[in-house]
């Protein structure tokens, strides 16, 4: 199974992200994967194709992906082997109108739900190839260790969140190009964003996000939250459902 070699993790916890331009699971696998998602597709009803957020919650067959070894092998790699699968989410961009995915930490989003915030992985993978045409996920290689920064409101009719961080150089920003099939890794803290999908291609990933299971959460701010030990010892104690 796929795993990070010790120059790819220190690449990793240099610039908060690695690119993992080799399959995730076998044809097979993601294609049953891709049928999962057309049905939630199918089902959402009045959301907008990118807001499928955690689906596992309601579809247990997920987590025979979000609890697989592949994705748990690169994982390891980077935050250790003791494990809590935090969160999912299928994001779309429809073809010509995907929304703008502004500049963004997602540590931003959970402040105050957990003790600390430097072992939170997320797994990005690609359903659609992902290009610079499409609306790739885009990030500025670093940035996760600058603190949360400073954000301005923007029309969230445009805009997949509300708010932007200020003043971002764009000049510096890595695209994430990558083949259906393959996978980004990102620290929970870098800034990142995807442009609009102007394209007439569709541009879905699921993400997958894991935490250090040393990583205490607040209950209060998790309300009726989900979730899981994935590998290893519950080492903080939190409350996890059973596999």
């Amino acid at each position: 199974m796929g795993t990070l070699t010790n120059q790819e993790v220190e690449f990793y916890k240099r610039e908060g992200y690695f690119l993992y331009h080799k399959p995730l699971f076998s044809e097979e696998k993601l294609s049953q994967l891709n049928d999962i998602f057309e049905e939630h597709l199918a089902e959402k009803g009045s959301k907008l194709s990118d807001e499928l957020d955690t689906p596992h919650f309601r579809d247990k067959r997920l987590l025979d992906y979000l609890l697989s070894t592949e994705a748990l092998d690169l994982v390891e790699s980077i935050i250790g082997p003791d494990i809590l699968l935090w969160s999912s989410h299928f994001i779309c961009k429809d073809p010509f109108k995907g929304r703008i995915t502004p500049w963004h930490e997602d540590s931003a989003y959970w402040e105050g739900k957990f003790d600390k915030y430097d072992s939170i992985v997320t797994i990005w993978l690609a359903l659609d190839r992902s290009n610079k045409e499409n609306g790739c996920m885009k990030v500025i290689p670093g940035t996760h260790t600058n603190g949360f920064s400073e954000y301005e409101a923007v029309d969230k009719k445009d805009n997949t969140f509300h708010a932007q961080i200020r003043n971002i150089d764009e000049s510096k920003a890595v695209y994430f190009e990558i083949e259906k099939g393959e996978c980004s890794l990102h620290d929970s803290r870098i800034i990142h964003g995807a442009s609009a999908n102007t394209s007439p291609y569709r541009r879905c990933g699921y993400t997958m996000r894991f935490i250090s299971a040393s990583t205490k959460m607040n209950l209060d701010r998790n309300p009726g939250w989900k979730f899981w030990l994935a590998r290893g010892e519950n080492i903080a104690g939190n409350p996890c459902e059973n596999v």
